[in-house]
């Protein structure tokens, strides 16, 4: 039997294309359609019936795969059975209805998964709901002025997306999220309002210090000045913020301003540092040609003529590199140094005190020693060891002084 036939043998049609279908044990007038056969007529209404079968396959499609929620189940399957037992078709309008009734189980089942899967839902939105208002009343203990703000948004958007507890419970945890977010926005506003006061007077202290820094721009005191725009540094520092965007117009105005004397100083101390590198190599040559002509000193007074003159062009070719400085004045000083140490001898040398009390040193070591020698007899005579001995040891003793001061008068004499 074609699926045609098996719909049409649910009903009839007479000659005048009036056509019935029969429910059960009962048949009732569904429609006519004018100026058509009885086959056509019953085609027609047979067509809304095989309409009416694809309603309930497509209804229990959607309730199979939960498209619905079990209310509209529900409803839809109540509202397709009395449509299809009072519609105007042709067709097994019984078993349709019938194919209809399981799926009341079939909800019932899915309305029992609902249930639990709402109360772990609420369950779940229990804890995540404490877990926000604790992070809320965390952040609304914080000084977290700059993201706190959005971390309340956040936590807000995610609040609207979680299921409601019981009423009582639910209130009570949103009035806990809400009183932390009031007071942390109160906070933050009292923050800022200080905080504007705080970038204010900052903002005074700089223009102050930006005005003390232009009347030292043009100093050519480069020592004091530079110690001076240290100072400044630190109150800048010690000023606090104004806020970034007027910071940074502050900061970009006092910066250019020490930028325009340091790249002044700069380009002086570059200058100075070529003339003094110009100046340190002419006292070196100067230097190692007075090295040379003067030391070692064998006459005190050409010496100290060379010396006069080296000095007077020594001072006369003016400043060098500061790390070069005491270096050079060793060198100069070890040449006056050799010169006066020269004096000193020459004056020993041709004093008549000095070779008078160099002779009365000799003759008094001389005379010490032959009273030695004699002494020294009359031991060896007496066979004295120990007197021997001792005599022996003296006779050396002095006999090394009489040495040296004759190899001084003999100096001074020469």
């Amino acid at each position: 039997m074609t699926e045609t036939s098996r719909h049409s043998s649910f009903g009839r049609a007479d000659e005048d294309g009036t056509v019935y279908v029969r429910v059960g044990d009962t048949e009732r007038l569904v429609g006519q359609v004018p100026d058509a056969t009885p086959e056509q007529a019953l085609a027609f209404y047979v067509r809304r019936g095989e309409a009416l079968e694809v309603e309930v396959d497509l209804l229990a499609q959607r309730i199979n795969n939960r498209a619905l929620n079990p209310e509209e189940a529900r409803k839809s399957v109540a509202n397709l059975t009395t449509s299809i037992l009072e519609a105007n078709a042709v067709g097994d309008l019984a078993g349709l209805a019938a194919r209809l009734e399981p799926l009341g189980e079939v909800i019932d089942n899915q309305a029992e998964v609902r249930r639990e899967e709402k109360a772990k839902a609420i369950a779940e939105a229990r804890v995540r709901k404490e877990e926000m208002v604790q992070a809320a009343e965390k952040i609304s203990e914080s000084n977290d002025w700059g993201t706190g703000v959005q971390k309340y948004r956040d936590l807000l958007e995610e609040w609207k997306t979680l299921p409601r507890l019981e009423r009582a419970a639910d209130d009570d945890l949103w009035h806990r999220f809400s009183t932390a977010r009031t007071n942390y926005t109160r906070r933050r506003k009292t923050h800022f309002a200080e905080l504007g006061a705080q970038q204010s007077e900052a903002k005074e202290l700089k223009e102050a210090i930006i005005a003390e820094a232009e009347t030292l721009a043009q100093s050519t005191d480069w020592g004091s000045t530079a110690s001076q725009f240290r100072q400044l540094m630190n109150r800048w520092k010690a000023a606090g913020g104004a806020g970034r965007q007027v910071d940074d117009g502050l900061w970009a105005r006092f910066r250019g301003i020490q930028d325009e004397f340091f790249t002044r100083r700069s380009e002086v101390f570059t200058a100075q540092d070529q003339e003094y590198q110009t100046n340190l190599t002419a006292k070196l040559e100067l230097l190692t040609q007075a090295e040379a002509d003067i030391l070692p000193v064998s006459d005190v007074a050409t010496a100290r003529s060379r010396y006069r003159e080296f000095i007077s062009s020594f001072h006369g070719l003016g400043r060098v590199p500061t790390d070069q400085v005491k270096a050079l004045e060793a060198r100069v000083r070890a040449i006056e140094t050799a010169i006066d140490e020269a004096d000193k001898r020459e004056w020993a040398r041709t004093d008549p005190q000095t070779r008078t009390r160099a002779q009365e040193t000799v003759n008094l070591f001389s005379a010490q020693i032959a009273k030695l020698e004699d002494q020294l007899a009359a031991a060896e005579a007496k066979g004295d060891k120990s007197l021997i001995a001792k005599t022996q040891s003296s006779l050396q003793t002095y006999q090394i002084w009489l040495d040296q001061a004759q190899q001084t008068l003999d100096e001074l004499i020469a």
